[in-house]
């Protein structure tokens, strides 16, 4: 160490790096993802709402620090339409563990796919964050040597800022007490220099662990970047299975969207368990097939041309009867033979108009039912599915829907699903969900079905309503409620259809369905939508 007095310039000079050590540092951020306030109270509230986000929050926060801040960032890179992640230098230096695990989130190649699914939506980010947890949870456990040495290098990096400090506190003393002339007192300029010598002793210290911690990152960041990989594409598939469950289940975008957090929880949860995920893919289809067929549909539609007869519908006149329009003297001729119906038409054959009185599906709920039908799904799963592609039908044709669930002469539950009104999703699982067990009776559900047509009649005159029959079994009526049932088809006009579920015997020639319906097939012919599709073309 220099003695004897020095002057205030050499020392100021010497001491230049440490001034500006000493300045204010810029601030550093504990949030790796950039998101604007509005963001966050998105997430504020989110957590509030989520008693599993807290769960997780504080079992990874009993042996990880700084947690909060980590799921709020794996949250926003789900959430925001276009995450973008800090850049490392503008991290505090004990959350760069959070920045390296949300950095290998967004690069994991499926992260796209799961963007798509969760992007502006709060539930959907939060159950991505969920479905990440184990992989969070060995991510953490990778990087707890990174995690260390990170807030070494904290600490070194505060001792050498305070070294900073020191200097600039030494040299302001120093400046104190030097002359007129500049000139330091010897002690006070040996204060400056020790200080100084302080200063890069812990400079190249904070150097050390800086450089420890970024070799610990690297060690750790393999092993992180495989569990992220796990976590997208686990959370990617968990949000694509949901968001499919949703619209297999008629349920869209922005009826979730109104949805409380716990309310729509629980209906993902109701949806994934049980009997109705494993009839999701099917009750899709057929809601698909019946959409297809709406597209398609024509009222009154022609079919198959096979003659002519006489009428007045314009739509079917035949070019020569036409063609006496084009003839002033042969126009009074055409009129006359319009209003007697005496028109020559095309003839045709083929699909029936649609109804218009309510659509009802009479789906057997027998113990038979449970037994494997087409392509090992079971007869109940086949028979729900199409009832509730049949709820879509009559909801887009403005009809009234009602579900019969029947087994035995003494089991029966009606479903009503009336077109003035809302149908609850609710309502609808339970419909679905609902299974009674037991024997088989026709005549119960037939008899209920036919009352309804009655009733819907008295109340709004309206006739040439439509009684769907999934069943699994072949059973007997009496000849007098045979009688009362051909009274009231004649009677109200409506059309009955049998779907025979699994049994063969059901949908044959000569069987009790066939003598009741108008239309009859078998469960096999909805495996082949073109098979299938009239029905759905026809109601």
């Amino acid at each position: 160490m220099d003695q004897g007095p020095h002057r205030l310039d050499e020392l100021a000079n010497r001491a230049a790096k440490w001034l500006a050590l000493s300045a204010a540092a810029p601030a550093r951020h504990t949030a790796a993802v950039v998101a604007d306030r509005f963001d966050r109270l998105t997430w504020r509230d989110t957590y509030e709402q989520s008693a599993a986000l807290r769960d997780l929050a504080g079992e990874l926060g009993e042996r990880h620090e700084h947690i909060a801040d980590l799921l709020t960032d794996a949250f926003l890179a789900a959430y925001r339409a276009g995450p973008r992640l800090r850049e490392p230098a503008e991290m505090d230096p004990s959350r760069m563990v959070n920045h390296r695990i949300v950095g290998a989130l967004l690069d994991s190649p499926r992260f796209a796919e799961l963007h798509r699914e969760t992007v502006g939506d709060p539930y959907a980010a939060a159950m991505a964050v969920l479905a990440q947890a184990t992989a969070l949870r060995r991510m953490l456990d990778e990087s707890r040597p990174a995690r260390d040495r990170d807030e070494r290098a904290e600490r070194a990096r505060q001792s050498a800022e305070d070294a900073a400090s020191a200097v600039a506190e030494a040299l302001r003393r120093a400046a104190a007490e030097a002359d007129a002339d500049g000139t330091v007192p010897g002690p006070a300029a040996d204060a400056v220099q020790a200080v100084q010598q302080a200063a890069e002793s812990s400079e190249a210290a904070a150097r050390r662990a800086a450089l420890d911690a970024g070799q610990a990152h690297a060690v750790a960041l393999p092993g992180i970047r495989a569990a992220a990989r796990s976590a997208v594409a686990k959370s990617a598939a968990a949000a694509r299975e949901e968001a499919a469950l949703m619209r297999a289940w008629g349920v869209g975008f922005g009826e979730l969207e109104r949805m409380p957090f716990d309310e729509r929880a629980r209906l993902a949860e109701r949806l994934r368990t049980g009997r109705l995920a494993q009839w999701a893919e099917l009750i899709g289809r057929f809601r698909q097939m019946a959409e297809g067929e709406r597209a398609r549909k024509v009222e009154n539609a022609t079919g198959e041309l096979i003659g002519v007869t006489l009428g007045d519908d314009l739509s079917r006149v035949i070019p020569s009867e036409l063609a006496n329009l084009g003839l002033p003297e042969l126009r009074a001729v055409f009129a006359a033979r319009y209003a007697a119906g005496e028109l020559m038409l095309y003839d045709s054959q083929g699909e029936q108009a649609t109804g218009r009185g309510a659509v009802i599906a009479c789906v057997d709920t027998s113990h038979s039912m449970y037994e494997a039908g087409p392509g090992g799904i079971t007869r109940e799963a086949w028979a729900k599915a199409c009832a509730l592609a049949l709820l879509d039908q009559a909801r887009q044709a403005g009809r009234d829907f009602v579900g019969i669930l029947f087994s035995a002469a003494d089991k029966l539950q009606v479903f009503r699903f009336p077109a003035d009104r809302p149908a609850p999703l609710a309502r609808t699982l339970d419909f679905a969900e609902t299974f009674l067990g037991g024997g088989t009776s026709y005549q119960r559900p037939l008899s209920a079905a036919g009352e309804l047509l009655e009733e819907e009649f008295n109340d709004a005159a309206r006739t040439r309503g439509d009684i769907v029959m999934l069943t699994d079994d072949d059973c007997g009526v009496t000849e007098e409620w045979m009688r009362g049932w051909n009274d009231a088809k004649r009677r109200l006009g409506f059309r009955v259809f049998g779907v025979g579920i699994g049994a063969p015997r059901v949908a044959e020639a000569g069987s009790v369905l066939e003598a009741l319906c108008d239309n009859l097939r078998s469960i096999e012919d909805f495996t082949d939508v073109h098979a299938a599709a009239d029905l759905f073309r026809v109601i």
